[in-house]
């Protein structure tokens, strides 16, 4: 269901030869406005008929990416249940399109759920967040976060749910619930990204990480000044690839118990919400 705070946009990508994709913090190529347009915008599916994807495997893969902007700046992009099941709508819509996600206000990529709202919605909305990590985690097109201010509690695990994150200097991160429940936050992401022993620390202290310290524990891909230019970039060469081997890679890489860890801490942060 379209949300105003959720911008889409479909950025299409002239053809061209596949690139390499890797990452690398050169912005000497195109920006969004260089070698295609950008679509209308939206904050949903949309109308019926061809999206960004070609017609199927055997045809042309994606023709452009999808641009999704979290849009609240007076809330620091805290997510309400309206927000939150536009995003998990969006990344859900045509799974082989690559996603960059990012805010249009670089002081704040995501505070998480917000905490203004009653107890029964941000239970709804920590539910509908796992499923959201859930789809961004199982699609087959990649997905690229762009962190250049702090990503907190839900946006923390947003950004970590991603498969690159690309942050600016300011970009910072805290894996850490409200102080009137027991949730745990990221205990099923964590170990895969960045090892147990660091997992743990961050997880059960809730101290901030730099962007500086997220890159050396491998959270953060890149950290450079222009995060957005360097990601759409990235987004280009990705898209060049195609999304097979993406898909392939994605799904091993999910493989060996991170879906049953999220699951597990979905299940547990129920519980802790209780009767809310």
């Amino acid at each position: 269901m379209p949300h105003p705070s959720v911008l889409a946009e479909i950025v299409l990508v002239a053809p061209g030869p596949p690139g390499p994709g890797r990452l690398a913090p050169d912005t000497s190529g195109p920006g969004l406005s260089g070698p295609g347009a950008t679509g209308p915008a939206s904050s949903g599916p949309g109308p019926s008929g061809p999206g960004p994807s070609g017609p199927g495997p055997s045809g042309p893969g994606p023709s452009g990416y999808l641009r999704v902007r979290l849009d609240r700046p007076e809330r620091r992009n805290a997510l309400d249940a309206g927000m939150t099941r536009a995003l998990l709508d969006i990344v859900r819509a045509d799974p082989a399109v690559p996603v960059l996600l990012e805010s249009t206000n670089p002081t704040a990529f995501c505070a998480g759920a917000d905490l203004t709202v009653p107890d029964r919605e941000r239970a709804e909305v920590s539910d509908l967040l796992y499923q959201c990590y859930e789809a961004m985690v199982t699609r087959p097109g990649p997905v690229i976060a762009v962190v250049e201010g702090p990503a907190v509690g839900g946006g923390a695990q947003l950004a970590g749910a991603a498969d690159l994150r690309i942050a600016g200097p300011r970009g910072r991160f805290r894996w850490a619930g409200p102080p009137d429940r027991d949730l745990a936050v990221g205990a099923w992401l964590l170990p895969d990204l960045i090892g147990r022993g660091a997992a743990l620390e961050l997880t059960l202290t809730g101290r901030w990480v730099e962007a500086a310290e997220a890159q050396q524990l491998g959270l953060a891909n890149l950290v450079v000044d222009e995060p957005g230019k360097v990601a759409a970039k990235l987004a280009r060469g990705l898209l060049a690839r195609g999304t097979g081997a993406a898909g392939n890679v994605k799904l091993i890489a999910s493989a060996g118990g991170l879906l049953d860890r999220l699951r597990a801490e979905r299940e547990a942060n129920r519980a802790a919400w209780g009767g809310a």
